[in-house]
């Protein structure tokens, strides 16, 4: 067994795991003791690592940060620029740690549960143990097994068999500490025909550096549909890792929106796995950075039974001497015959500094499939720029406008009107000052 971390800086992270207290569920404490024991054994990625060689952690590494023991003071005015008319229910977390003051119950329909997660595990366990550090594996990855070694601040979400939630449930994450680290757990499972929406949001009050460390987990049973949408708009001086595992059964439908916008270094893991026949994901991304900021986008699609469906569309808008990252993987195993999936990444750099680093992947063993992949890297359309000109606009406007509406196609497609208005007042912000 791993007592002492192999990595001086892994050992300061861990520092403060002692301090988490028992669950009322003795099969998660062995999973949590199996995580800090992984977590132990495993070094800080470097970009000698395939899956990080874009992506540099030095600046990570640089500074300390300990889960906080209580949260911040934070008034209702101070989260108003971010609440979610639709929702129907909102949590939120300060600093990791739940604050009942800011949170609406709201109203929810019979068979729909949203619960802390502390609490769940008391009441719904057999239901919950099946999935929970199940989905996103730990095997090697250093954040995940951060995460469920320091499993305790989360939330659950469950739709019984045929329950049908339209209103999304907003799950709202501020941080506020300089040095804080925070662990977010959410656990997501949909029966049976069932359908949810859920928006994990991640924002910042003031500049100071802090980390988010979160892992969701998803579980998507039979003709059941679960919309997800993560927003990540913490502050330029945050660091930001994200795990997202989803499991599809047969005739499953998962819609992803991933928005990123803040952070000074962020990445972002999505893995979907197609265990059912004629399941469907679409999955959707937008990375809106500038100045110094570092945005990493990895996904996978697995395939695994036939019929299954998958769009992928991943756009970045990249200013100053920011730096994108994306690597898009479609895996379709032997077998899963008549799939059908496409991925595409767009990437537009505002500036000379900028730099995109992309890598869609295909990686097909089975002979009946239609799969396609693409990506392109460039500046605004010179086309399209002559064209907003001659019609009486100056240039700097006309390059706004096309800015704006190379993301806003994204962000478009995000059913939910009252987030959409604050996200494009955003972006319409940040193409007018350059990114």
């Amino acid at each position: 067994m791993t007592t002492t971390a192999v990595h001086p800086y892994v050992a300061s992270l861990l520092a403060g795991s002692g301090a988490v207290p028992k669950s009322p569920a003795a099969w998660l404490d062995a999973r949590r003791a199996a995580a800090l024991e992984r977590a132990n054994a495993l070094a800080v990625p470097t970009t000698r690592d395939e899956e990080w060689r874009f992506t540099d952690l030095t600046p990570l590494t640089r500074l300390q940060f300990q889960p906080v023991a209580a949260a911040a003071n934070v008034s209702a005015a101070d989260i108003a620029a971010y609440a979610v008319a639709e929702a129907a229910v909102r949590l939120v977390f300060v600093d990791g740690i739940h604050v009942p003051a800011l949170s609406q119950a709201g109203s929810l329909p019979t068979g729909v549960t949203v619960e802390l997660l502390a609490d769940a595990l008391k009441k719904h366990g057999a239901l919950i143990e099946p999935h929970l550090a199940q989905l996103v594996k730990n095997d090697n990855d250093l954040f995940a097994a951060l995460n469920t070694a320091f499993l305790q601040h989360g939330v659950f979400i469950h739709a019984a068999k045929n329950a049908v939630l339209k209103a999304p449930i907003h799950l709202l994450f501020v941080a506020t500490r300089k040095g804080a680290a925070s662990y977010p757990r959410c656990l997501v499972l949909a029966d049976a025909g069932s359908e949810l929406a859920v928006i994990e949001d991640y924002v910042a009050l003031g500049e100071e550096a802090c980390l988010t460390n979160a892992v969701t987990e998803i579980a998507v049973a039979p003709d059941a549909s679960v919309r997800h949408i993560k927003l990540q708009r913490e502050n330029s001086q945050a660091f930001h890792i994200g795990s997202c595992a989803v499991t599809l059964a047969k005739d499953a439908r998962y819609l992803s929106h991933a928005v990123t916008f803040g952070a000074r270094l962020s990445r972002n893991n999505l893995s979907v796995t197609q265990a059912g026949e004629g399941a469907h994901a679409q999955i959707d991304g937008i990375a809106l950075i500038g100045g110094r900021q570092l945005a990493d986008t990895h996904t996978l699609m697995d395939h695994t039974r036939p019929n299954g469906t998958c769009e992928q569309s991943h756009k970045t808008i990249v200013g100053g001497a920011a730096h994108a990252v994306f690597n898009g993987k479609v895996f379709v195993r032997e077998g899963a015959q008549l799939t059908n999936s496409s991925q595409q990444s767009r990437n537009l750099l505002l500036s000379d500094k900028a730099r995109v680093d992309t890598k869609p992947q295909l990686e097909i063993f089975a002979d009946d499939v239609k799969c396609a992949h693409g990506a392109t890297v460039g500046q605004l359309d010179a086309d399209h720029l002559f064209y907003l000109k001659s019609r009486g606009l100056p240039e700097a406007q006309a390059r706004n406008l096309l800015t704006y509406a190379f993301g806003a196609e994204i962000i478009d497609r995000i059913p939910v009107p009252s987030l959409v208005a604050q996200l494009e007042k955003y972006v319409m912000a940040r193409t007018e000052a350059g990114a």
